[in-house]
């Protein structure tokens, strides 16, 4: 009911702001209207006058002042006029008045017995003035019979309008409480469903498409959470088991192992799941994006990782290794080029080349091997959490099959861009673009 309450008032309030724009508009018209309708009708009524007093004036300057009562042969009786002289008295008149009339223009006067008002226009003729006034009462006629059918019309049009807006809002909103109701329907156990996508091409599609990528998203997230979370145990319950097993064989059969052997695997195991915790923390670092920015030398990192990652039987090759400033935080940059090397240590038949250079406006790191590659359809698996293609070499390498995914995750945060492609020594060659 709540829901029901809150569609009906939008709808109520989108039909009672409509009708009120409309009200207002059609009220601003019909008194915009009946003005003009007005003042051209008193126009009019003034030219009559004008005609009347310049006649007027012309007799009495050519054969002199009229007969009281006759103009010419086509009097008006609703034109009133007088012949003024220099004191404003009335010397001759169409109609006996009790007062003389003004002798400047006026835009209303009232006659003794008329009804309705006049409107005054003059004219100079030698020593006398000619005033001639004419009855408004033509304008107020015509002026009230417009507003009577306005006076109607206007109800009629905002029931029309308020009609209209009520059942088009209606229509209009009927997808967006489709939308509501699925979305109250879903829930965290069921973010496979989707909102309806009405078939117009306006806002409300737009809102619904929006939505179904938002909830493809989080569908996306919560099933990346899970796996995430049932890879994560399940790597940690190896160690954990190794360690389980040795204790329970030098409990129940003393002296079975070694002198040291138990401390040995316990140590070699808890540093195992040490490696994992804090790379999960580096993961959930990265993702968070809560990192601090300075000026970090790259070429400084790989050297750094170069000279670690050397060995008897591994030749680490650093001649491609240029200036190359970039802005970034330095651990988990450092952390970027050493599970790189380690990576291609891990895999290299007897070489790695890394090299640092200034290319495309940023600074780019790449790292090969000379081992056996990684195949074109897998290339992207391996920036995935927990992905070993190789899963009994990386098991035994001491690899989570997080390095990658971690390598990935902080240049994404430093809005760089990881690539791996093959080699020129024939292995694998990442490539790592950062901005300056």
């Amino acid at each position: 009911m709540a829901e029901a309450r809150t569609r009906t008032s939008v709808r109520t309030r989108t039909t009672a702001a409509a009708v009120l724009i409309v009200a207002l508009a059609l009220v601003a018209g019909a008194v915009t209207l009946v003005a003009l309708m007005r003042d051209s009708l008193r126009d009019g009524l003034a030219n009559t006058a004008e005609q009347r007093a310049a006649a007027l004036a012309g007799q009495i300057e050519t054969t002199g002042l009229p007969a009281a009562g006759v103009a010419d042969d086509d009097d008006d009786p609703e034109l009133v006029w007088q012949v003024l002289d220099e004191r404003g008295a009335a010397v001759r008149s169409s109609t006996p008045l009790s007062e003389p009339l003004p002798t400047e223009d006026a835009d209303t006067v009232r006659l003794p017995g008329a009804g309705h008002p006049y409107a005054v226009v003059t004219e100079e003729a030698g020593t006398y003035t000619v005033a001639v006034a004419v009855s408004l009462e033509e304008v107020d006629d015509s002026a009230a019979a417009l507003v009577t059918p306005l006076l109607v019309g206007l109800p009629l049009m905002l029931l029309l309008v308020g009609g209209v807006t009520w059942v088009v809002t209606g229509r209009a909103l009927a997808p967006v409480e489709h939308i509501r109701r699925e979305v109250e329907e879903i829930t965290g156990d069921r973010l496979d469903r989707r909102v309806p996508e009405p078939p117009s091409r306006d806002e409300i599609n737009r809102l619904a498409r929006t939505m179904n990528r938002m909830l493809a998203r989080l569908e996306e997230s919560r099933a990346s959470r899970q796996q995430f979370v049932a890879d994560a145990s399940h790597e940690l319950r190896s160690p954990l088991a190794s360690i389980r097993q040795a204790a329970e064989v030098t409990r129940d059969h003393p002296g079975a192992l070694p002198e040291g052997e138990l401390a040995e695997a316990v140590l070699e195991e808890a540093a195992r799941m040490q490696r994992l915790v804090e790379q999960l923390l580096l993961l959930t670092r990265a993702d968070g994006g809560a990192l601090a920015r300075q000026e970090v030398d790259l070429d400084d990192l790989a050297l750094a990782e170069a000279r670690r990652a050397a060995r008897p039987g591994l030749q680490v090759d650093t001649s491609g290794v240029g200036a190359g400033r970039v802005r970034g935080e330095p651990t988990t940059l450092a952390q970027v080029v050493r599970n790189l090397v380690d990576n291609a240590a891990r895999h290299a038949a007897g070489r790695v080349a890394v090299s640092v250079r200034e290319a495309g406006g940023g600074v780019e790191l790449v790292v090969e091997d000379d081992g056996a590659g990684i195949p074109a359809e897998q290339r992207e698996r391996v920036f995935e959490r927990f992905v070993r293609l190789d899963e009994a070499r990386a098991r035994d390498a001491g690899g989570s099959g997080l390095g990658l995914a971690i390598v990935r995750q902080i240049v994404t945060a430093h809005e760089g861009t990881v690539t791996v492609s093959t080699s020129s020594l024939g292995g694998a060659r990442f490539a790592v673009h950062l901005p300056v």
